[in-house]
């Protein structure tokens, strides 16, 4: 069976230095790297206005 898993699409991301000391505090606090950090912050915010990504179907 092959491999299914999506390759991430990479970004950009201009980010204003305080947000980005913020987010990199943060995420050392949970043991996260900032790129982690900002995917987990994303996926919380579209979690919270009902536009959660759906899960990719198995087939």
């Amino acid at each position: 069976m092959p491999d299914q898993r999506r390759e991430p699409k990479k970004l950009l991301l201009r980010l204003d230095p305080a947000v980005h000391e913020a987010i990199a505090k943060w995420a050392a606090d949970d043991l996260r790297s900032v790129n982690s950090q900002i995917e987990f912050a994303l996926r919380l915010a579209l979690k919270q206005v009902g536009r959660s990504p759906r899960e990719p179907r198995e087939e």
